[in-house]
This record gives C-alpha cells, sequence and structure tokens, in this order.
C-alpha cells in the first residue's frame, strides 16, 4: 500500500452532478482562455447564431476552452485553433485561466491532453487511441507523444521512473497505478491532473474519462511514479 497522508483536497467543484478541477503546475505562456464545463450536449456554432453551421457538438460534462462573448454566447477554442461559439447558458466557466505552455514535452501536457479524448471506448488491449484504448495503452500513447516510451502493461510501468510515496508530493502527469485484487497484481492507471483528479481509460466509465482520487481509489493506490 502506498504511504499517503490524508488531506483536505482542494480546489474540488460540483456542479450540476459534474465534478472539475483546477489545473495545477502550468508554466508561463499564452492565455488561451478559461477551463470551461458543458452543463449539457452543447453544439458549438462557427458564429453566436444557433442557425450556423455546427462546428463539433460537445458531450455532458466535456471540458472545452472558453471565454465570454456576450450574455447569449461563449467563444470555444477548437483544437485546430479556430474558434467557435456556444449558448452560455450551456457552458460553465471555471475560474481557472489555460495557458499554451512553453514546454512542448513536459508530463503536465501528457495529463491535459489526455482530456480530449474523453469519450473514447474503452477496449482491453486496445491501442487505438480514437476509437478504443485500455488504461495502460492510453497512458503509453500519451507519454509516448512526448518521447517518453513505457512499456505495455500497468504492472511493467509501475517499475519505470521516479517513485512519489505521499499524496501531496503528486504533480499534474505523474502516474498513478492501482492494485487489481481479483488477478492479485497492479491492474490500472491513470495520470494525475491535479487538486485530486486523474484521467485515464476505465472500464466502469466504459472509456476515457477523469475521476476524483477519493479514498476508494487511494486505498487501491500502491504505486505513483514521475
Amino acid at each position: 500500500m502506498l504511504v499517503l497522508m490524508k488531506r483536505t483536497l482542494v480546489g474540488l467543484l460540483l456542479l450540476a452532478g459534474a465534478h472539475a478541477f483546477a489545473a495545477e503546475g502550468a508554466s508561463e505562456g499564452r492565455v488561451l482562455g478559461y477551463l470551461g464545463q458543458a452543463l449539457e450536449s452543447s453544439k458549438i456554432y462557427a458564429s453566436p447564431n444557433s442557425h450556423a453551421r455546427v462546428y463539433y457538438s460537445a458531450k455532458q460534462y466535456q471540458y472545452l476552452i472558453v471565454s465570454k462573448y456576450n450574455e447569449n454566447y461563449h467563444k470555444v477554442m477548437m483544437s485546430n485553433g479556430v474558434y467557435g461559439y456556444t449558448r452560455a447558458a450551456k457552458v460553465v466557466i471555471l475560474p481557472q485561466i489555460v495557458q499554451q505552455t512553453n514546454s512542448l514535452t513536459s508530463r503536465a501536457n501528457a495529463a491535459r491532453k489526455g482530456l480530449n479524448y474523453i469519450g473514447t471506448p474503452y477496449v482491453w488491449g486496445g491501442n487505438d487511441i480514437n476509437n478504443g484504448i485500455d488504461c495502460s495503452g492510453f497512458v503509453k500513447k500519451l507519454y509516448g507523444d512526448i518521447g517518453i516510451n513505457l512499456p505495455r502493461t500497468a504492472a511493467e510501468q509501475a517499475k519505470v521512473g521516479t517513485p512519489i510515496t505521499r499524496l501531496e508530493d503528486l504533480k499534474p502527469g505523474d502516474r498513478l497505478y492501482f492494485w487489481e485484487k481479483k488477478r492479485a497484481t497492479i491492474g490500472h492507471t491513470g495520470l494525475y491532473l491535479g487538486n485530486g483528479y486523474f484521467v485515464h481509460s476505465s472500464r466502469g466509465h466504459n472509456g476515457v474519462n477523469t475521476d476524483r482520487l477519493t479514498e476508494k481509489w487511494q486505498h487501491i493506490l500502491v504505486a505513483a511514479r514521475r
């Protein structure tokens, strides 16, 4: 069992049944907007008009990069850098500034990039981050994108890197490893986001999603690596 000091996790926000996190450890860079979250399925339009072309349909609870445009619409940054618009009533703006970090190879960037794949289906042994992937494949892919080659399984990955032994020492991008009682081995992994949340490909969520590092998860957290 990993030794974790008990403390109250800060920055936890409950909104319409959804959870949100405030990202930590962002280096200075160009401000892109604020972290936002869709309260329900939300269309993103090419202009602030519901009759405009639809760029994308955000899923309920999906994280977005947003800024206020007017009373009726928020401006949304798309992955290709183009801006779209969504109804303000359907998206909440959180008090967390999103910056384009100067380092393209940081572990924190790898964790934040994982949010782009929320909704990708969970597939045992899967390696396709867009169409189906498992937990260790997800972590391996995101770390591979920043030039760090990890072993394929969670148990093997847990032996690689600098050990983190206390909860308060975790930083965004650190890898978390959880015990699977049924197989008596490390059987699950994810990437720490900051302020008590992590992103992972979860069978329980049927795919990529975020979770709060609650006592349930802490109880089976047996390793963390940087």
